[in-house]
């Protein structure tokens, strides 16, 4: 055992790793790795099961000397290793202080730079060997295998050592890639998996030995590295939650050694800006209407919006998009993400199996954002019965709900002498951002056994009030006395039809807010009214003066990745046409 008196080395780095580091230096004297070690038994040192792992990654390589792209260097003590042996090594880290350690190490001259993956760029067939080591969980697996293809030459090697989430459940956003999520997307990619190396019960001994060395050592680490000893705590619970999800096999440690294979005929990428020119006319071809910037920028201004797109040599072929959407999920505050702008050029439509454009999109996106452990989880969206069945044939929706439209002759009776309107529009909204909060409140209280997209005054305001092409009526109702507000409603008037967009009110209120509306629509000189609304509340609507009809919009539920069952989510939905990305 060694007691420190100089300043830390690893001061400067980034938590924990500093801590690891420093707890390894004052428990072992020395500091290699800052991996996880891969315990044989129960005599293994960590400095030697910190070498087993590395000897491990050594058996995958092609002997030297091969070119090789080192993502995440830790102390470069495996950089050096390597470049010892023969290798031609580029090591990348995006942490400044471990670059700084590293050429300490190497009288500055270690093949190390201060870059993410993203960042990165290298001629194509620049490296033999990408290697990963527990740096993959950091990173977008879609990022990993495009670069990969672009970097690797033909038969090149992709390798991750890394932990996995095994099982996928519970709401709580996952940190852990799911280790079947990046098999499937190695196919799609071409990739062929040569070993796969389950390591599950090795690797964790390495959190027990965390645990008791930080303990051990706790005062001399806040001392060292000047941590406040609740950083510390907070720590130490994250490892001993780590530790239950390797027992409950949850989470999982495993070597995965990928051969790059031919080039794939399409191959999968986040949307870049760039590329938007391709994307309108995509969407023209698509669509048969034109795609302003301006409204792109508006609907997927959120940093959660998501979009997907899929190439054909350097041509777009298809884009999958989502839109985050605050819920209230029977109560409880989730994230959802509502399935938009799917599109997939005309020519490549015809192909409706696994291996199509469509089903490679879909399927990845819902792998990457959507069910247990993802960032939303549920999605959403409006598809007609032809694309429903589509999805359902391939296994990725199943439906669980459909839209239905209401309709009422217009009514152009007198001012009503108990409640009247108020309009609410750019100028003056702020105004009544409190009367939207209290009847978004009150909405919620007749919608707790339902799922449905947060109405309340953030949200009016960007959708209703930032549209940069439509224009809505948003009036408030209010008693005429009291001033009490029964609600907001939101209208839509497009050549003499007169749509319901959206209500922000306690259900009991809706047939004076549809008596409004009706009055409204006839002063505007349209002939009648409609609404759309999920077929489970239209009720709500319906009156001895309405007409019903069944819309060919269907409610999708994800079935592809884990997430709450289709049955739990049937009939559940509250969505009304403000709630469609397109009205």
């Amino acid at each position: 055992m060694s007691n420190t008196t100089q300043p830390s080395p690893f001061s400067k780095m980034s938590f924990p790793l500093n801590v690891y580091a420093q707890a390894l230096l004052l428990e072992e004297g020395q500091a290699e790795y800052l991996h996880y070690g891969l315990f044989k038994d129960e005599t293994t040192t960590v400095n030697d099961a910190q070498r087993h792992s590395t000897e491990l990654i050594l058996q995958q390589l092609p002997p030297p000397p091969c070119r090789i792209l080192e993502v995440g260097t830790g102390l470069g003590t495996t950089l050096k290793l390597l470049t010892e042996m023969g290798y031609q090594v580029q090591g990348i880290t995006p942490d400044f202080e471990q670059i700084a350690y590293i050429q300490t190490q190497w009288n500055n001259n270690a093949p190390v730079s201060c870059l993410r993956l993203e960042d990165f760029n290298a001629e194509p067939n620049s490296f033999d060997v990408i290697l990963l080591q527990e740096s993959a969980q950091y990173i977008d697996p879609l990022l990993i295998f495009n670069k990969a293809l672009d970097f690797l030459t033909d038969s090149g090697s992709l390798i991750i050592l890394d932990e996995f989430s095994l099982i996928q459940k519970g709401t709580q956003l996952n940190s852990l890639h799911f280790l079947n999520d990046i098999l499937d997307l190695a196919k799609r990619f071409n990739f062929k998996l040569q070993h796969q190396i389950d390591l599950s019960k090795l690797a964790p001994p390495t959190l027990d030995y965390l645990l008791r060395t930080i303990q051990k050592h706790q005062q001399q680490l806040i001392n060292d590295l000047q941590l406040p000893a609740e950083q510390l705590d907070q720590l130490n619970n994250s490892n001993s939650v780590y530790k239950e999800k390797y027992t409950t096999g949850q989470y999982g440690y495993a070597l995965l050694h990928f051969t790059k294979n031919n080039f794939p005929k399409w191959r999968i990428q986040h949307f870049n800006r760039q590329h938007f020119s391709q994307l309108q006319t995509l969407f023209k071809e698509s669509f048969n209407q034109p795609l302003s910037a301006d409204f792109w920028q508006w609907k997927y201004a959120s940093e959660q919006a998501a979009e997907l797109c899929i190439w054909e040599d350097s041509a777009l072929a298809g884009h999958y998009g989502g839109i985050p959407r605050d819920i209230l999920y029977f109560s409880a505050a989730q994230k959802a993400i509502q399935i938009g702008d799917v599109m997939v050029h005309p020519l490549q439509r015809g192909i409706l199996t696994r291996s199509g454009a469509f089903f490679r999109m879909a399927a990845t996106f819902l792998e990457r954002y959507i069910g247990y452990g993802k960032p939303f989880l549920l999605g959403f969206g409006f598809p007609n019965e032809r694309a429903m069945k589509v999805a359902e044939h391939l296994g990725l929706y199943t439906e669980i709900g459909n839209m239905t439209e209401i309709s009422w002759p217009v009514s152009s009776s007198r001012p009503r002498l108990v409640s009247c309107l108020r309009v609410i529009n750019k100028h003056n909204c702020h105004h009544f951002s409190g009367t939207v909060d209290l009847l978004w409140q009150a909405m919620t209280q007749d919608l707790q056994q339902s799922i449905v997209g947060v109405r309340d005054y953030a949200y009016l305001h960007h959708r209703y009030l930032q549209h940069p092409n439509q224009s809505y009526q948003i009036f408030v109702v209010k008693h005429r006395i009291s001033h009490k507000p029964y609600g907001v409603v939101i209208l839509d008037i497009k050549e003499q039809r007169c749509d319901i967009i959206d209500i922000i009110s306690p259900l009991k209120n809706i047939s004076t807010l549809i008596v409004h509306a009706k009055r409204f629509a006839a002063l505007n000189h349209c002939e009648q009214l409609f609404c759309q609304i999920t077929d489970n509340f239209s009720a709500c609507f319906q009156d001895e003066h309405s007409f019903t009809a069944a819309m060919d919009i269907r409610i999708p539920c994800n079935t592809w990745t884990a997430g709450p069952q289709p049955e739990s989510l049937k009939n559940q939905w509250w969505l009304m046409a403000g709630d469609m990305d397109f009205r």
